[in-house]
This record gives structure tokens, C-alpha cells and sequence, in this order.
């Protein structure tokens, strides 16, 4: 073999293995609408979000879609950048912390020192997300007041239309269909304030 015959067998065999790569995982995480707040906002009251529950289905790091057909499927490579169910309280904290024009918003108790805290309670029912046409989130949630009063129980279905065919449109509208069940819950967290 000549000099030049090996030379273009390892630049064949290099390019044979550049053409062999396994795509590589994309991370998504979601936004809650605190990203958008121009200056931060003044402590006005106390809410604590429970860790929230989703279904099984969808409880895993990739990200789970249907098909026209009914199918689940689980994408290798579109991924929750950490546990869905944690990247769901995060944004309904931060969506209630901009709605209520609160910063005391938390996903942890705050101990005894603390002033009184409303407490949020959601069960995500079902998480249906169809790319290139819409994310559909059934909520169960209960508002507690910080006296002891009365729990509000409420239930919200948000559908929210996928604006494209790629995963970060998925995404994007799961961020919007969360905003939607963070606005009813301040809708009733509102009311009990005035009673």
C-alpha cells in the first residue's frame, strides 16, 4: 500500500465514523412568567406550593407525546431538563409570584418563624401534549387560607395551541397552559382575601 492509499483510507474511515454519530439529547426546561417582571416585586403575602403530582406516563425524564393514533411516545433526545413534576412547581410558583405581585413564593415551608402562609395543592390529572397541535394539562388543585379557614377547591383544564412542529413550541405551550391554572389559582387565593 502506498503512502497516499492510507492516507485516504483514514480519511474515509474518519468520515464513515463522523456519519455514525448518535444524535445528541436536547434539555427543555419551562419558564414561569417571573422571567418577564421589570423590577422585583414587594412581599404582600406568603404562599407555599406543595410539591405537585402528575401521572406515571409522563413522570420520566423524556418527553412524552401523543400520536394521531393514540400512541405514547418517548423521545430519546427531547428531554425534561429535571423532574418534570419539580419544573411544573417552580413555574406555577413563579407565575403566582407575578400574578399575587408577591416574592414570597416558595416550594418550602418556611418553618415557624414565618408569616402566615397560603398553601397550594395541585394534582396534575393529565398532561396531553400532541406536537403541532396542542398541550392539553387537567389540574385538580385546593387553596388553604392562612387562618384555618375554608380550603377552595378548584379544577382547571387548559388547552393551549402548539405554535410549531418543534419540541421547543411543545414546550412553550406547556409553559402557557401552566399559566393558565397559576391564574385560577390566584383568582381564588384573591377571593379568600376578601372574605
Amino acid at each position: 500500500m502506498t503512502r497516499a492509499t492510507v492516507l485516504a483510507a483514514c480519511v474515509i474511515g474518519l468520515v464513515a465514523i463522523a456519519g455514525c454519530r448518535s444524535p445528541v439529547a436536547t434539555y427543555y426546561v419551562m419558564h414561569g412568567d417571573a422571567q418577564h417582571a421589570d423590577s422585583p416585586v414587594p412581599a404582600t403575602m406568603s404562599v407555599v406550593v406543595s410539591p405537585v403530582t402528575i401521572p406515571d406516563v409522563v413522570d420520566r425524564p423524556q418527553i412524552v407525546t401523543r400520536t394521531a393514533d393514540n400512541r405514547i411516545e418517548l423521545n430519546e433526545f427531547a428531554r425534561w431538563a429535571e423532574p418534570l413534576k419539580a419544573d411544573i412547581a417552580r413555574v406555577i410558583a413563579a407565575d403566582l409570584a407575578q400574578r399575587l405581585n408577591t416574592a414570597r413564593v416558595s416550594l418550602y415551608d418556611l418553618g415557624a418563624g414565618a408569616p402566615p402562609e397560603w398553601r397550594v395543592r395541585v394534582d396534575i390529572m393529565s398532561i396531553d401534549s400532541v406536537p403541532g397541535d396542542a398541550v392539553t394539562i387537567d389540574a385538580q388543585w385546593a387553596v388553604r387560607p392562612p387562618d384555618s379557614g375554608a380550603t377552595v377547591l378548584g379544577k382547571t383544564v387548559a388547552r393551549e395551541p402548539v405554535e410549531g412542529k418543534d419540541y421547543a413550541a411543545l414546550v412553550a405551550a406547556h409553559e402557557r397552559a401552566l399559566g393558565v391554572i397559576s391564574t385560577d389559582i390566584a383568582a381564588a387565593i384573591r377571593a379568600g382575601q376578601t372574605h
